[in-house]
């Protein structure tokens, strides 16, 4: 067993827990956020010491870690009152799927699994560059709007936009997805309607997706997607968590949904 490096990890957010198990160092994890789902065995094997916004400080002390891993500045809060109790306090705040691998490899380094972590990475690189060769060959890319929140309604975050550019789209909100604050991605319903999407794919965090009441939306009747009951809903286990589930499987579902949408339109066109 590796005993170099922190022994005793806590992850605020689910990436951290699933990176950790792929470098094969799940031993060092000593607490979890409720909302891990990947891998399956982790949710009864830790204790749950927080949700996303915040958590228990006196639980997570009692665990006595040696690093605590959190995210993005939704987690100041909780970062703070970690770090005036004295805790070591790492915060990531990936956006994009370069920054993605960049966390990867710093836990990697962490954890002194770099050659492990840069496997996966290459693995990554690989599997997103075997799925861009295959939708290059498109010979048209259909327009697709991410709603990651109804009220206020939020665009697709960077990652997300990159994932469905490299399945084949093109995202109609791509030029907002660099804002890495939620209202810098804030979108008005009339916007949606003016893009005209042909594919609709949503994921709220922390509630399931209500179709019907996209569809109700004043206007929205005249969107393709929405005449050509194109709307999806992605679960956010896949899709809104800027670690590797998003790298794989999230890209596998965009991809899956967009080639469907494209063939059926284009049926002349290669796979």
């Amino acid at each position: 067993m590796n005993t170099k490096g922190p022994q005793r990890i806590i992850c605020l957010t689910e990436e951290p827990t699933e990176i950790l198990y792929l470098l094969g160092e799940e031993h060092r994890i000593v607490g979890i956020t409720v909302y891990t789902v990947r891998p399956p065995e982790a949710k009864g094997r830790f204790p749950v010491v927080s949700a996303f916004v915040d958590g228990s400080v006196k639980r997570i002390c009692e665990l006595k870690p040696d690093l605590i891993i959190g995210f993005s500045d939704i987690q100041a809060d909780l970062a703070a009152k970690l770090i005036r109790a004295n805790q070591q306090v790492l915060i990531f705040n990936q956006r994009s799927i370069d920054e993605i691998f960049e966390v990867i490899l710093t836990i990697g380094r962490i954890v002194s699994a770099e050659e492990k972590a840069e496997e996966l990475v290459d693995g990554y690189r690989l599997l997103i560059s075997e799925t861009r060769k295959k939708t290059n060959s498109f010979k048209s890319r259909p327009r697709v709007y991410f709603e990651e929140w109804d009220l206020p309604t939020f665009s697709a975050i960077r990652w997300v936009s990159e994932l469905i550019e490299i399945a084949g789209g093109i995202d109609i909100f791509s030029e907002k997805s660099y804002g890495k604050l939620a209202k810098e991605r804030e979108i008005q319903w009339s916007d949606v309607i003016e893009k005209n999407p042909e594919i609709i794919l949503a994921s709220w965090c922390g509630k399931p997706v209500d179709i019907e009441s996209i569809r109700k939306r004043p206007g929205w009747d005249s969107i393709d997607a929405v005449k050509d009951d194109r709307i999806y809903e992605l679960d956010p286990s896949i899709i809104l968590q800027p670690g590797p589930a998003s790298l794989t499987d999230g890209l596998k579902v965009i991809q899956s949904i967009i080639h469907m949408n494209h063939c059926s339109n284009n049926k002349d066109d290669s796979d």
